[in-house]
C-alpha cells in the first residue's frame, strides 16, 4: 500500500479548513485541533452561533490560536462562492480542508439553484468547495481533502440512479414513512466516497491527499429540523451511540497523523484502511459523478 504522507507532516501550525464546525463531531474535531496547535477558518451559516463557537473553540486550549469566520450556506453556490473567495483574499495558505457540513431533509427540497436540499449540502457543497479552494492547496505542497462520509451508504446498495439524481422518482417511490429521506441520505454519503475516489486519483503526484471516512454514529444534534417522528428516531439512536468526541477521533487523525497508508482517495473507520461497499468502488461510477457535478455547479474540471 501507499504512504500518502510523510514522517513530518503535523497539524501544528497549518492552516485548517472545516465546514459543520458548531456541532457534534465538526465542533469536537476543531477544539482537539487547536489543542494541536492548528490554526483554524470556519465556515458557518450562522454569525451569532460561530462567533460563539470560536469562544469555545480557543477557550478549549492555552495555545494562542487563530480562528477565522467565513459565513456561507453550503445548500447555495452562490454562497459558496463568495465564502471561498474571502477565504483566498485572506489565506495565503490553505493546508487541510475538512467537507464535514451534512444534513438530511424529511421532503424533497429544492435550493435556490435548483438542486435537491440533501443532495446540495452533501455532496455538491464540498464538490463546489474543493475545487475552488484546490489550487491554493496545491500550493502548499502537501496538503489534505477530507469528507465525512458514513457507515450508511452501503444502504445505497443499487448505487447512484444518475437519472434521478433530484430525486424525483425516490420521493416518489420511498415517503417519508419507509425511509425515502434515509435512502437519499445514503445516496449522498456513497456520493462522498465516489468523489473522494476520483479526487485522490485525479490528485496523484501533486502532493494533495484526499480521504474519507466513516464517524460511526455518533450522538449529535443531526436531523433534528425533520419533525417529531425523525427527533423521536434520533432519540432512540442516541441510546447507542458514540460521544462526538469519539466520532471524531478518525476525522483528527486524518488531519493530524504522519503517514497515512492507503491509495489516495481511501476510506477509513476507526483509524483504520477500510473497504467500502461494491458500490462505492464503482470507478467508473465515480467519473460519471464527477462529470456529471461539474454540470451542476457550472464550474469547469478542477484538476
Amino acid at each position: 500500500m501507499d504512504k500518502t504522507s510523510n514522517s513530518k507532516w503535523s497539524v501544528k501550525d497549518k492552516y485548517v479548513i472545516i465546514t459543520g464546525a458548531t456541532s457534534g463531531i465538526g465542533l469536537a474535531a476543531a477544539k482537539e485541533l487547536a489543542v494541536r496547535g492548528a490554526h483554524l477558518g470556519i465556515i458557518a451559516r450562522n454569525a451569532a452561533k460561530a462567533s460563539e463557537v470560536v469562544s469555545e473553540i480557543q477557550a478549549s486550549t492555552s495555545r494562542d490560536i487563530k480562528v477565522d469566520v467565513f459565513l456561507a450556506d453550503m445548500a447555495s453556490q452562490q454562497s459558496i462562492r463568495k465564502a471561498a473567495a474571502e477565504i483566498l483574499t485572506k489565506c495565503p495558505r490553505i493546508d487541510v480542508l475538512i467537507n464535514n457540513a451534512g444534513a438530511l431533509f424529511e421532503s424533497r427540497q429544492l435550493t435556490d439553484d435548483g438542486m435537491e436540499m440533501t443532495w446540495a449540502v452533501n455532496h455538491l457543497g464540498p464538490f463546489l468547495l474543493t475545487s475552488l479552494l484546490l489550487d491554493r492547496l496545491k500550493e502548499s505542497q502537501s496538503a489534505r481533502i477530507i469528507t465525512t462520509a458514513s457507515h450508511g451508504h452501503k444502504m445505497a446498495k443499487k448505487g447512484l440512479d444518475f437519472n434521478d439524481l433530484g430525486a424525483e422518482k425516490l420521493y416518489r417511490t420511498f415517503n417519508k414513512l419507509i425511509g425515502g429521506p434515509t435512502l437519499r441520505y445514503a445516496q449522498t454519503k456513497l456520493a462522498n466516497i465516489l468523489f473522494t475516489s476520483e479526487l485522490g486519483r485525479q490528485l496523484a503526484g501533486t502532493g494533495v491527499t484526499a480521504f474519507c471516512f466513516d464517524p460511526g454514529l455518533v450522538a449529535t444534534n443531526f436531523n433534528q429540523n425533520n419533525g417529531i417522528v425523525a427527533r423521536m428516531t434520533m432519540a432512540v439512536m442516541k441510546l447507542f451511540s458514540r460521544s462526538p468526541e469519539k466520532g471524531a477521533e478518525t476525522l483528527v487523525w486524518l488531519a493530524d497523523y504522519p503517514t497515512i497508508i492507503g491509495p489516495n482517495g481511501s476510506y477509513y473507520l476507526e483509524e483504520q484502511l477500510k473497504i467500502p461497499s461494491e458500490a462505492a468502488q464503482d470507478m467508473t461510477a465515480a467519473k460519471r459523478l464527477w462529470d456529471v457535478s461539474i454540470e451542476q455547479v457550472k464550474h469547469t474540471a478542477i484538476i
